[in-house]
């Protein structure tokens, strides 16, 4: 397991590209065969994905690490599946996940299993992880189910769906928020005019890209940004003092998972785009 701890926006404005990368980009998440699990810091949140092929994989994590005898133990766990058809089996009873699909796993879950109906087109599966204090129900959560809002427009090139899968909404959870937000073709912008939210730290997972585009996904304190070259099915992790927001060479699609304080959606601090720097 990949652990990141946090970093203060004070020495955040300083690091060089190579640094910037290394403590907030993911790569490497999708490996044929693999799971792979990033541990951070802010608000303990677990990026996860698991590509299985000729075999199931296990969810599982280093006792050491999580100090318990089960991934979730005291743990939540949100899925979407950006791949081929998969299975999710928890604790005996299987779930269908083809692409886009999404589920909601409770703490208390002991084994969780992850299988791929097709080795040559494997399933993707894409895993936020976050600390939980009561159980909630499973639920599967295909793109249908997820409550919907549209947000932008043609003439800003910022027209979305932003999919709610894990929300309370849809369903309920001890404080992972994850859901899905899939550009119009000729719309490259999200989340501009950018924001903060201090009480809760989010990831995203930008996808649906091919090899000759990119999403210069832009990061650090209002007055103080950054930006970071990220390439198809790389995550990156925003602190809560950070803004994210991001423009693409071409539209694309990206998973944001968010975990802290509450789950109110709209909690947030907005900033006008003339006083970034």
């Amino acid at each position: 397991m990949d652990i990141r701890h946090a970093s203060h926006y004070e020495d955040v404005k300083r690091y060089d590209t190579e640094t910037l990368r290394k403590h907030f980009l993911i790569e490497d998440l999708f490996v044929p065969g693999e799971l792979k699990m990033v541990y951070s810091h802010i608000d303990r949140i677990i990026i996860a994905a698991a590509v299985p092929t000729n075999s199931p994989i296990v969810l599982e994590g280093d006792s050491k690490e999580l100090g318990s005898e089960y991934f979730l133990e005291r743990r939540e766990l949100g899925i979407i599946n950006i791949g081929g058809a998969g299975i999710v089996t928890v604790d005996g009873e299987k779930y269908e996940l083809n692409y886009r699909d999404g589920m909601y796993i409770g703490m208390g879950t002991k084994e969780v299993i992850l299988e791929s109906v097709d080795a040559s087109n494997p399933a993707k599966f894409y895993m936020n992880s976050a600390t939980a204090h009561k159980t909630y129900p499973t639920v599967k959560i295909d793109l249908e189910k997820a409550n919907k809002v549209e947000a932008g427009s043609d003439e800003e090139c910022n027209k979305r769906t932003i999919n709610q899968y894990i929300h309370p909404a849809v369903c309920k959870s001890c404080q992972l928020v994850m859901g899905m937000t899939i550009l119009e073709p000729g719309s490259i912008w999200n989340t501009m005019p950018c924001h903060t939210h201090e009480r809760r730290m989010e990831v995203y997972l930008y996808f649906d890209m091919d090899e000759e585009n990119v999403v210069f996904h832009f990061m650090g304190q209002p007055q103080e940004t950054r930006h970071i070259v990220i390439r198809n099915e790389q995550a990156v992790i925003s602190p809560s003092w950070s803004i994210h927001s991001g423009v693409g060479t071409k539209n694309y699609a990206f998973i944001w998972g968010m975990v802290g304080e509450n789950q109110t959606f709209t909690d947030m601090d907005h900033i006008n785009t003339k006083d970034l720097k």
